[in-house]
Formats: structure tokens, sequence, C-alpha cells
């Protein structure tokens, strides 16, 4: 597996690639967010850990600039920044995880393989490039979704949901897989996040959304 480290303390970059290469894992390292983006631009990488507070180019910079060129790879953002303002506009701009300095080595090490679990889920979709179902069709590479040839605007989590059913149609998801797949074992079971975005989803899909089907006492599925 190879992971971009972007961190512009050499002391800790260090400690995180010595500790990813005795892993077994080929860990690169990009002092700054302008080299992080020259890299990204010339190779692919399966996890960027992405510092947050970087000369230059911010952290936040980086990421939406990523998924502006359609690049998803996942990113697991770093910062010394605890505040939940500060996660939330990470996750917002595409960052698929968040962990906060000083961490410990072992809860990285688990952070990163739980996104590597959730590409995995995602993987055989994307070889089909094109889902489809009625009027609606998902881009599995571009990630563009479409109702009836117009173009839906739609957030990262909620691509990676719809994705997700739409890749499994006719499987029936329980609350705590999705969690586990879009938004990481992290999360609290009991968090009502998977209903508001399926009700998002539902709208924003419009007649399409209908396909997003509740089974009462287990959890979604889409289509028959």
């Amino acid at each position: 597996m190879n992971i971009l480290v972007v961190e512009d303390e050499h002391r800790v970059a260090d400690f995180i690639t010595r500790g990813l290469r005795a892993e077994g894992w080929v860990a690169e390292h990009a002092e700054s967010g302008e080299v992080a983006l020259d890299i990204l631009s010339r190779h692919e990488f399966d996890i960027v850990l992405l510092d947050l507070m970087l000369p230059g180019i911010s952290g936040q910079d980086v990421c939406r600039k990523m998924r502006a060129r359609g690049n998803h790879t996942p990113v697991l953002m770093l910062s010394a920044l605890d505040e939940v303002s500060e996660r939330v506009a990470g996750l917002r701009l595409g960052a698929d995880d968040y962990l906060c300095k000083p961490f410990d080595f072992d809860e990285l090490i688990a952070r990163i393989e739980a996104l590597l679990r959730r590409e995995n889920d995602f993987k055989s979709s994307r070889d089909g490039e094109l889902l489809e179902y009625e009027a609606l069709s998902l881009n599995t590479r571009s990630l563009v979704v479409t109702v009836d040839n117009v173009e839906i605007e739609l957030t990262a989590k909620e691509r990676d949901l719809l994705l997700l059913l739409m890749a499994n149609q006719g499987k029936v998801f329980a609350r705590e897989r999705i969690l586990n797949t879009v938004w990481g074992s992290q999360e609290d079971p009991l968090t009502n996040v998977i209903d508001v975005y399926i009700g998002r989803l539902r709208k924003k899909l419009g007649d399409s959304g209908r396909h997003i089907r509740t089974i009462r006492g287990l959890g979604y599925r889409f289509g028959e």
C-alpha cells in the first residue's frame, strides 16, 4: 500500500513515515501543500494523510483541489485543532476521516485500515464505471449523478451512500454496516445520521428517490 504523508513538521513526518514503513507499507513525504499536489498529479496513492495547518496552501485547500481534479483518494486529515467546526469543515470538503494530534500510532493504523476496508467495499462498483436504474445513473469514475440526464449535486458522503446502495441493488444494508462503510467505525451506532442522509438523497433525487427503500427493522435497500 502506498501512502502520501503531507506534513510540514519534519519530526512528526519522520515519526509517521518510519512507523508506516515498519508496517510494511510504502510511505512518501510531502512537506507542503504545493509539493503534495504536484506529487498527486503524477502518482497514485491508496491513502493521503493530510495535515490541516500547512505553510502556503492549507490542508483544506489541498483537499478541495484534489476533489476538484477528480482525485478521490481517501484522505485522513491530521490536526492539532480539536474544534468541531474544523472537523466538520474538513469532512465537508471531501476528507474521509479526521484525527486530532497528538494521537496514538495504533489508532492511526486502525483508522487507515478502516478507510481501506471502506474503499474495498466500493471497489467492485467502480470497476463497472456506470450504474443505472431507470432514470437514475451514477458514473463510478467521475462520480457524476444524473436523473433524466440532468446532473444532481450531491455531497461526498451522499455520493458514497448512493454508490454503496446502487452497487448492491436488492441487498439490504443494516445501519451499522452503512455507518462502518461510509462514515467509519468510530461513529456512534445510535446516531440518526443515516436516516438524515437517506432523507436528503431521496429529496435530491426526486422521483428516483423512491428506489431507496426502507426495510423496517433491518435497514435500507436500493431497487426491488
